[in-house]
């Protein structure tokens, strides 16, 4: 099985490298850029104007990889479709600043389009013994069966979404906890006695996002050449889908990203009882209250990753 994950993962590794500094020069052109100056956000830190747009690279590295070692099935094609609209949403709030209201409504459209494809949680194990049914209830909508389980996969997609968009404030942040986590659930997708076709599939995929975000991760640790920006909100995206596809394994995937999970439920509680949206951005997240403590950018990175690794580790030991 190693080389049929390594080949995947070493193709959008490399395909990540040669397409960002492309993206750069593209971003820098068009002006898909972050200026302090100009971007009244009180979250930003950088002092200086750097291209946005990291999510091009990352998802033409993925679009490639599936192409070259996954099947081109239905489940293959309403990915890259719904990817190509999270990017290119993404983008649009790169360029304009969109509201957060009309990206979230975005997601949801994005998450729509797996789900209806046929991406849903039929079903969760339940902690105190047999398992929580969602298809018991089913109506046909388009001619498409859609059950409790399919507002259930909507939910989490965009909930990964935007959690781990919550997750880029400092430079490497994001990608890194994505490397990670995509490779916990790749081989979470594997831990079964009778390993199908959908097992292997969804680990595939896993290791094409693990590379495409490693790949990507040069060029973003700091100093960062290049952000993530809203269109990198495609890591978010597959991290949900692959997390949904491996079996179920939700709990694998609340572990391996529980600091992002934890800090994104603060601050959703902390805004509401602020009797504010909690759409709108602050500087109340975990990253900036250790950048307050003096941590430094790479020390804030290297701690959600480490957390991530051990919770990922700890996650695999699980029943």
């Amino acid at each position: 099985m190693l080389p049929s994950l390594l080949f995947p993962f070493a193709v959008a590794f490399v395909f990540s490298m040669v397409l960002t500094p492309f993206t750069i020069s593209f971003a820098r052109k068009f002006k898909l850029v972050d200026d302090p100056k100009t971007h009244k956000h009180p979250a930003v830190i950088h002092k200086k104007v750097l291209p946005r747009a990291g999510g091009i690279p990352i998802f033409l590295s993925l679009v490639l990889a599936m192409i070259l070692f996954l099947p081109s099935d239905k489940t293959s094609l309403s990915i890259i479709a719904a990817g190509a609209l999270v990017v290119i949403i993404g983008i649009l709030d790169d360029k304009f600043d969109l509201s957060p209201y009309l990206r979230f409504a975005g997601n949801i459209l994005c998450a729509s389009v797996v789900v209806l494809a046929g991406v849903e949680i039929p079903f969760i194990t339940n902690p105190l013994g047999g398992i929580l049914d969602f298809t018991n209830f089913s109506f046909s909508f388009l001619g498409i069966n859609v059950t409790t389980g399919s507002f259930l996969a909507i939910a989490w997609i965009v909930w990964v979404m935007n959690m781990l968009n919550w997750s880029k404030g400092v430079d490497g942040q994001m990608p890194g906890i994505a490397v990670v986590s995509a490779v916990i659930i790749g081989i979470a997708s594997l831990r079964f006695p009778v390993i199908t076709d959908n097992n292997i599939f969804t680990s595939q995929l896993s290791f094409i996002v693990a590379g495409a975000s490693l790949g990507f991760l040069f060029y973003n640790f700091y100093p960062a050449k290049i952000f993530p920006g809203y269109s990198a909100t495609i890591l978010g995206f597959m991290l949900g889908v692959v997390s949904i596809m491996s079996s179920v394994k939700l709990a694998t995937a609340i572990l391996v990203m529980g600091v992002p999970t934890v800090d994104a439920l603060f601050t959703i509680t902390r805004r509401i009882l602020s009797k504010k949206s909690p759409f709108w951005g602050d500087r109340g997240h975990l990253h900036h209250l250790l950048l307050a403590q003096r941590m430094s950018q790479r020390q804030i990175a290297l701690f959600y990753w480490s957390m991530s690794l051990l919770l990922g580790l700890f996650a695999l030991t699980l029943s």
